[in-house]
């Protein structure tokens, strides 16, 4: 941060442009959102544990509220109540029926109730002070819970000012072309998709880099409106998707058909009574249709990433019988959209 404001002046810069984004307000004064929001600690906002096992159950007392969880270029809003909660120090998830989360606590170092009168939120961010995940209660949540929740898990000191760690770029796509006949021998052995990371990491590479030297029928590289092609044809087929948006901490799914598709300037939106989906479009350098085998059959996904070669999102059918048949078609179907490798 080139200038480093102090709480009693960021709260000052706020109150003369309320309205902002949050995210666009910090990043035009160099701020992070954490910073944004410890600044108000006192002032509408209190400092929570930020530990999964704790938070998750406590969460799903709110009953109905919208979880956000988002990338740079994207964000995944999904309407519904936390259940069904299992913790870990490594790894936790939440596989409610409507909020489907996978969780890395290692990355919730800071959280935050926030009780802004009409507007409730808790919201977690990382140690370089970005945002993890959020939660926004709706009128339909448990109102007298969310004040339960802030006086069990507040914390002893209440720091307005962060101490935060300065931001990791994005690892670049990672390969090694000699060991490319490897790689597909054991793709074609993979009997889960789970194994796909164990294999990369095995083998020197990353996600990407495995994709950009794996070659046909593993993996196809797609123009980048591929994705928005493939949204709005599942939309018009009734398609069911599962649609995957995440960050180090955090990845957020949603699991079902999509309906309203709104294209407004460089963003793609899904505009669902229960699902948001905004994505930068624009953002997109590169697509790939990718092939996993498993023990019950192809996974295949639409995956999408930015010029730095950080993963935006990813799009499977969902495992349904007709589901799986009619996405997979329609993965095919972008052939016509087949981009060629620089």
């Amino acid at each position: 941060m080139a200038e480093r404001f102090s709480p009693s002046h960021i709260r000052a810069l706020r109150a003369e442009d309320p309205k902002a984004r949050a995210r666009d307000f910090a990043e035009a004064r160099g701020l992070t959102e954490a910073d944004l929001v410890a600044a108000h600690v006192g002032h509408g906002a209190t400092a929570i544990a930020a530990e999964p096992d704790r938070l998750m159950p406590l969460i799903g007392e709110l009953g109905d509220v919208l979880a956000l969880t988002r990338n740079d270029h994207c964000v995944h809003e999904r309407r519904g109540t936390y259940s069904d909660f299992h913790g870990g120090g490594h790894a936790a998830m939440v596989l409610g029926a409507e909020i489907d989360l996978r969780i890395f606590p290692a990355h919730w170092r800071h959280a935050f109730a926030l009780d802004e009168g009409d507007r409730r939120s808790l919201q977690i961010f990382d140690a370089q002070g970005d945002a993890v995940h959020k939660v926004h209660l709706t009128p339909e949540s448990d109102v007298t819970a969310f004040g339960r929740l802030v006086a069990a898990l507040a914390l002893p000191e209440q720091q307005e000012d962060l101490r935060l760690s300065p931001r990791l770029p994005v690892e670049p796509a990672k390969a090694d072309p000699a060991r490319a006949p490897q790689l597909r021998q054991e793709w074609e052995a993979m009997t889960d998709t789970h194994q796909f990371l164990k294999l990369t990491r095995k083998l020197k590479m990353n996600r990407l880099g495995a994709y950009r030297i794996v070659g046909a029928p593993q993996a196809r590289l797609l123009a980048p409106e591929a994705v928005t092609r493939v949204l709005e044809a599942a939309a018009a087929q009734a398609v069911p998707l599962m649609i995957f948006v995440g960050n180090p901490g955090c990845i957020q799914i949603h699991g079902g058909p999509i309906e309203r598709i709104v294209p407004m300037g460089p963003w793609i939106n899904v505009m669902d009574p229960r699902f948001n989906l905004h994505l930068r479009a624009d953002r997109i350098a590169e697509v790939w249709a990718v092939a996993k085998p498993t023990q019950r059959g192809m996974a295949i996904s639409v995956e999408a990433f930015d010029a730095a070669g950080g993963l935006i999102l990813q799009i499977f059918g969902q495992r349904t019988e007709a589901g799986l048949e009619d996405w997979n078609g329609l993965v095919a179907g972008l052939a016509a959209l087949q981009a060629v490798p620089a």
